[in-house]
């Protein structure tokens, strides 16, 4: 018996780190997967990877079409719908002065706005059985770090908007979730110019003395999607090593210059 069975989970951002894990152990665990994403030669390989249990759909999170898109997939597919992960987001280095309109709103379209469209465009599939939202949200959407007003307003966002979807689904039975990652070693993290860097030497200063790895997120999303969180909505889970259990940052963050 595996902690998902029976269940469809829906995972945007699901092409490659956080998502793809998250995919692979879902489906280990016996659910059905649409692998969402726009990185769609990672995301087909991604599916292919897991087989039947697995589908992948293009998905642009800040476009509502590609959204009816996605979760006609996953009841067409595979029957239904009990769980999102969004997952999907990007990561922008700027100060506030330095920052244009423009780069701004990109982030917060793709981490907030995709967010808000996400569980509105699940919420009729959800509401008729139940089910679990999980939004990704970061330990930035609990404190600030300087170089990331952006990234930060986003992920405060998302960390708000799951406690208001948490009062407002709960009376059918739908839980909504926030997962806050610390730094996790990811393509999106390696992209910013940290590719031949050791990450664990880098963010060693936390307590448990390394960066975290995707599979540490997909094991905190199994936990949210499976029953065994049954009685747990708005709530914020840290996976961070423990870098936020102390003032100040456990180790330096890349900054621009």
């Amino acid at each position: 018996m595996g902690r998902l069975d029976g269940k469809v989970a829906l995972i945007t951002g699901g092409a490659r780190g956080s998502g793809a894990e998250t995919a692979r152990l879902f489906v280990a665990e016996g659910a059905q997967v649409v692998v969402a994403d726009v990185l769609d030669a990672d995301g087909i390989a991604t599916a292919k990877e897991l087989g039947d249990a697995a589908a992948y759909v293009h998905t642009d999170v800040t476009n509502e079409a590609d959204w009816s898109s996605a979760v006609e997939e996953a009841h067409s597919r595979f029957g239904g719908l009990h769980v999102l992960m969004n997952n999907a987001g990007i990561l922008r280095f700027g100060k506030i002065v330095q920052s244009t309109l423009q780069e701004y709103m990109d982030v917060i379209n793709v981490n907030q706005v995709g967010v808000f469209l996400g569980m509105r465009a699940v919420y009729p599939l959800l509401k008729k059985q139940g089910g679990s939202i999980i939004n990704i949200s970061s330990v930035e959407g609990l404190r600030g770090s300087a170089g990331l007003a952006a990234y930060t307003a986003s992920k405060f966002a998302v960390r708000g908007m799951t406690k208001v979807a948490a009062s407002e689904f709960g009376k059918h039975g739908v839980r909504v979730n926030s997962i806050h990652p610390g730094t996790i070693d990811t393509p999106m993290l390696r992209a910013q110019g940290l590719q031949d860097v050791d990450l664990d030497a880098l963010f060693g200063a936390v307590p448990l003395r390394r960066a975290g790895k995707p599979l540490d997120i997909a094991q905190m999303a199994l936990f949210l999607a499976s029953d065994e969180s049954s009685y747990c909505t708005g709530a914020e889970f840290i996976v961070d090593g423990g870098a936020t259990s102390f003032i100040g940052w456990g180790g330096p963050i890349p900054r621009p210059r």
